[in-house]
């Protein structure tokens, strides 16, 4: 007999994400056999921007999400240095990358050690207090010597987010959420103090991230290798690019691409559609390339289930994330699975935290670090890049010198979308199923799948009604580990 197990809220995540899922028997064993995915918060950052002056978008926009507003400064940043039609020279160029990496590294240790690795590890006897219980444990966890090095290694993880954080307010100002980047470029001047208070404390973080965070990471593959198996879903993978190497961009440390249906391809920003078929949002909404898009809830609205719009490129469900960057640009094709998202974004954090080295160099004291510029009376700007989650863009429209329309389509939009209008649900929906669960009563199986992914529903879904439940049978699990 089919059980239905909600998930809500899933917790070590950012935001508020509930996951619906159907066990049943197949070929004698229970797993997944159908997947919702939910964001259940809505906050309209969009509509907040309308008649606004274009440069407060930087500002506004980092406040989208805690864990990765710098990608939205950078997003917001290349928008308006398209729309104001500027370039940044090569000292702003290099110090937003710098300041972006350093966020990278926090958030890629944060999803490993505090988000994700307590999914595969009993931390019974180890962490026998609040938020780390109550707890789900099952016999495949880790236990021993592992599960004691990632428990001291998830406390050390914090100090080194919080050097990372150190590192990259030296010429962002402070972080979270940067003062310093502006269109045509940055604030902070480049000083030989600052560059190298910044390689101090980027040194500290390669060393950790060699020699800990990569072992830790090999050492639960290592117990956990039916993983490599588990939660592939559609395979299509989807990036922006990310890291200019040049004044135009036309060189990136990962290019932009695609991976679809089984081969590459290039990307084009007009194939990009939102649908809201399953999404609380009216018609208006749906079917629009977001240079066209509106933001128009609708919390009544008859069949939808999330505050998430579904966007598809050619009307096909991508995923999004370190796995995606590292594949497209040739760095990791072991596979696409759990164990396989996990181990790309390790070997991502050590790519980046090693080419910014190299930017350090190329740093010149004394030499300008922005372009002025005035602001247009009309104009049309897009900035996309890649936040640590995924694919991040950002659209915006200008008329008498203020936002007339801004949107924003995250990572998580793509990963944890709902069904669209060809039925097809979305990348983290589809990778849930044929996912094994042993013991309704804890869905560990189902968590790791989710995790893998690393979802930002903050950043994704921008109205929650406590203790407003839809109808339907349930069986409430408690979310498990916080």
């Amino acid at each position: 007999m089919a059980t239905t197990i909600t998930i809500d809220p899933v917790t070590r995540i950012e935001g508020h994400l509930e996951i619906e899922v159907t066990v049943d028997d197949v070929g004698g064993e229970q797993q997944v056999v159908d997947a919702k995915s939910a964001g259940t918060m809505f906050r309209g950052f969009e509509m907040i921007l309308i008649g606004r002056d274009p440069r407060d978008a930087a500002q506004y926009t980092q406040r989208i999400c805690g864990v990765c507003p710098v990608s939205h400064a950078m997003a917001s940043c290349m928008n308006l240095d398209n729309a104001f039609g500027v370039t940044p020279p090569d000292n702003g160029r290099i110090l937003r990358n710098l300041v972006l990496g350093a966020n990278y590294i926090q958030s890629h240790l944060l999803h490993f050690y505090h988000l994700s690795a307590v999914d595969f590890i009993d931390t019974t006897g180890l962490l026998d207090m609040s938020p780390w219980t109550p707890r789900y444990v099952t016999t495949d966890m880790a236990t021993g010597t592992v599960a004691e090095d990632l428990v001291n290694h998830y406390l050390t993880a914090l100090a080194m987010r919080r050097k990372a954080h150190q590192m990259g307010a030296i010429f962002g100002g402070k972080l979270p959420c940067t003062g310093s980047f502006v269109v045509g470029g940055i604030t902070e001047n480049v000083t030989a103090e600052n560059v190298a208070d910044f390689r101090t404390l980027l040194t500290e973080l390669r060393a950790f991230i060699d020699d800990v965070y990569i072992p830790d990471v090999t050492a639960v593959a290592g117990l956990f290798p039916s993983y490599y198996s588990l939660g592939v879903g559609y395979g299509n993978l989807l990036s922006f690019g990310v890291f200019d190497q040049d004044a135009g961009g036309t060189t990136k440390l990962f290019d932009a691409g695609r991976y679809t249906d089984g081969s590459p391809g290039s990307l084009d920003p007009a194939e990009i559609t939102e649908y809201v078929t399953h999404a609380w949002y009216t018609p208006a909404c749906d079917d629009k390339n977001p240079a066209d898009g509106v933001t128009e809830p609708d919390a009544t609205k008859p069949g939808a289930y999330s505050w998430l719009k579904a966007p598809r490129y050619l009307d096909k469900p991508h995923e999004l994330g370190p796995l995606a960057r590292m594949w497209i640009n040739g760095d990791y094709t072991n596979g696409i699975s759990v164990l396989d998202r996990i181990m790309a974004r390790a070997l991502e954090a050590k790519k980046i935290a090693d080419e910014m080295d190299t930017w350090l160099d190329d740093l010149v004291p004394g030499d300008p670090v922005y372009q002025a510029s005035s602001i247009p009376q009309t104009a049309t700007g897009m900035g996309l890049t890649e936040a640590p989650r995924g694919a991040l863009g950002h659209w915006m429209s200008i008329d008498n010198s203020v936002i007339s329309r801004y949107q924003v389509i995250t990572p998580t939009n793509w990963n944890a979308s709902p069904k669209d209008h060809l039925n097809q649900v979305g990348p983290i929906e589809s990778a849930m199923v044929g996912t094994p669960v042993p013991d309704a009563a804890q869905p560990v199986e189902v968590l790791r799948v989710v995790h893998s992914f690393d979802p930002c529903l903050a950043c994704a879904v921008h109205l929650v009604r406590p203790n407003d439940r839809r109808e339907g049978t349930r069986i409430l699990i408690p979310p498990g580990i916080a």
